[in-house]
């Protein structure tokens, strides 16, 4: 029996994860968050104000998902992010430092990195120069995590996942959904841009993959091995709700002027928010696949259309391959 420990155990991650590892006989799951459920996956929940109650003795694997997420809007007070992202973390990693647990997985983002992504994909090459509190506070995290003597024994995994989805998630593809859902026109549509996306899928698999396997300890970008456009999400919208989206190829330069005004004045549509919703942002998965030996099984687009259905009321796309019985698809080299 392996114990497992999940800290902000009812968040959007959480809750997909441990429906996921439930489904495996050989995990207990241990529940780390503000509240109790009383429905749920977990074989056992505390609080935070429990945390003494926990013997991280008898804990197999943490996996420390407990964080302030990104603020787009940019109203939340920068230190809130250090105190919460770096000093949870502190507090959970020194418990599992000084106890028999083995494994850690500490839920960084690629934002801890960079905010935007000019040329190429990113890699974990790259020197981390983020400019958000909030990218600021988990590259701060991620450093404590690996400036610390490791006991021989352990192993530590800091993860940066590219935009997570499925269901239950919330932020900017649920604002996408809902504008394209309401049969709202989408005028940006001449412009051109790649992105990369985890599907809640592929990250329980290669979770699952970490607490089962010997694999080195490091950080290590988590990505659906394909890139999408938005024009592409507009598009796997319009087929989840039934609904034909219209796509308005408006000039980019007109656009960009109204962009320029927008941010003079004010307005939702300003150069930041432009930016935001057309540029590319792209993850490179190479280094985990290599490490794991095996490609992400769920292709981004089957990905995205459970999550899109999942918003919708008029349709129910169903993977192709259960979230609790994946196929590892070997790599020929």
């Amino acid at each position: 029996m392996s114990n497992i420990l999940i800290t902000g155990a009812h968040g959007f991650v959480g809750t997909n994860l441990s429906k996921y590892l439930a489904v495996n006989s050989n995990f207990q799951l241990f529940a780390l968050d503000i509240l109790k459920k009383t429905i749920s996956s977990y074989n056992i929940e505390q609080t935070w104000n429990e945390i003494n109650k926990i013997d991280f003795d008898a804990i197999n694997t943490v996996i420390h998902l407990a964080g302030k997420a990104h603020d787009t809007g940019h109203t939340n007070n920068a230190k809130e992010y250090f105190d919460i992202n770096v000093g949870l973390t502190k507090q959970v990693f020194e418990r599992f430092l000084k106890s028999n647990a083995k494994k850690f997985i500490y839920f960084s983002s690629v934002k801890a990195v960079a905010d935007s992504v000019r040329n190429g994909m990113l890699t974990e090459e790259d020197i981390p120069n983020p400019h958000t509190p909030y990218g600021k506070s988990k590259l701060e995290a991620e450093k404590y995590i690996m400036n610390q003597l490791l006991p021989e024994g352990k192993s530590i995994y800091i993860l940066r996942p590219a935009m997570i989805h499925g269901p239950g998630n919330k932020g900017n593809l649920n604002l996408l959904f809902n504008f394209i859902n309401k049969g709202i026109p989408y005028p940006l549509g001449a412009f051109s841009n790649q992105r990369s996306f985890t599907s809640i899928g592929n990250l329980n698999f290669v979770i699952q993959e970490l607490i089962e396997r010997e694999i080195e300890s490091g950080i290590y970008h988590i990505a659906d091995k394909e890139t999408l456009s938005t024009n592409d999400l507009i598009e796997l919208i319009g087929e989840a709700t039934s609904r034909n989206p219209k796509i308005w190829n408006i000039p980019t330069s007109l656009i960009k002027s109204f962009a320029r005004i927008g941010s003079i004045l004010s307005l939702p549509l300003n150069c930041e928010s432009l930016q935001k919703l057309t540029e590319s942002y792209l993850v490179s998965n190479k280094k985990l696949v290599n490490a794991l030996g095996v490609e992400l099984p769920i292709h981004a687009l089957d990905g995205l259309r459970f999550t899109f259905s999942s918003l919708s009321t008029n349709n129910l796309f169903k993977l192709p391959i259960p979230f609790g019985q994946v196929k590892k698809c070997n790599i020929v080299t």
